[in-house]
């Protein structure tokens, strides 16, 4: 029980109780929690005080609210460095889960105006022309990303007929194609998922998410491919080691 005899707010004493359940196992990752009004009955609080419990922590990212089936354990976040290029890919086998893409679609188009100058491409013909990948990207299972890559098609002719599911995009053009991948530069924002990313998700709409837009070169410092990434804010943090 929580103890009324002491400063400590009761919210703050049932969300911390709630985050020491969860911290040690004993609420896994998706379990459903109880009702407001069960959990106000059994900690003989007021259910005002087990709102504002619960809404510390779904702030807080360790509980996801679904509309008309209740509060859930959130799974835990993935923390993205800020200072190692690697790929999706890698990046999940490094933390013991297994990647993976549902290929959306593959298609040449001529670059837009965006993509051409973070590409250098010239203003006319062919060599405008960009094959472009659609592809979710997920981790044991679960969609963590979707992601719009466009590569010059004048540098990688064959590309196209890569399928790209469990590869590593990064992998394939070192290994196929020769290339040094040396560095990339990358913007990152916050916003809110409209209907259509909200359904390749599986999230609700106007649910965080990261937009990441990602320019990469190779040792010639020659851009090789620009990306355009919706991750999901309630699966990914970030994080930078900063020293003075």
């Amino acid at each position: 029980m929580l103890n009324k005899h002491i400063p400590i707010p009761l919210y703050y004493q049932l969300k911390e109780k709630l985050s020491a359940a969860i911290l040690q196992g004993e609420l896994p990752p998706g379990a459903l929690l109880p009702s407001e009004r069960e959990l106000s009955d059994h900690y003989e609080i007021s259910r005002m005080t087990v709102r504002q419990a619960l809404g510390e922590m779904v702030k807080e990212g360790l509980l996801v609210r679904e509309q008309g089936k209740g509060t859930f354990v959130a799974e835990p976040k993935i923390a993205q460095g800020l200072l190692k290029l690697t790929s999706f890919s890698e990046d999940m086998r490094s933390r013991g889960l297994k990647p993976d893409s549902q290929v959306r679609a593959v298609y040449v188009q001529n670059a837009n105006a965006h993509v051409a100058s973070a590409l250098r491409l010239s203003r006319s013909g062919e060599s405008q022309q960009v094959i472009i990948y659609e592809r979710v990207r997920l981790a044991d299972q679960k969609p963590m990303a979707y992601e719009i890559s466009h590569l010059p098609l004048r540098r990688f002719p064959e590309l196209e007929h890569e399928t790209l599911h469990s590869a590593s995009l990064y992998t394939l053009l070192e290994e196929k194609y020769g290339l040094t991948i040396r560095y990339a530069r990358q913007t990152i924002e916050v916003g809110l998922s409209r209907p259509a990313e909200s359904e390749i998700l599986g999230i609700p709409v106007g649910s965080a998410i990261l937009l990441i837009e990602r320019t990469t070169f190779d040792v010639d410092d020659e851009p090789i491919e620009f990306v355009k990434s919706v991750y999901r804010g309630d699966r990914y943090k970030l994080y930078a080691e900063l020293h003075r």
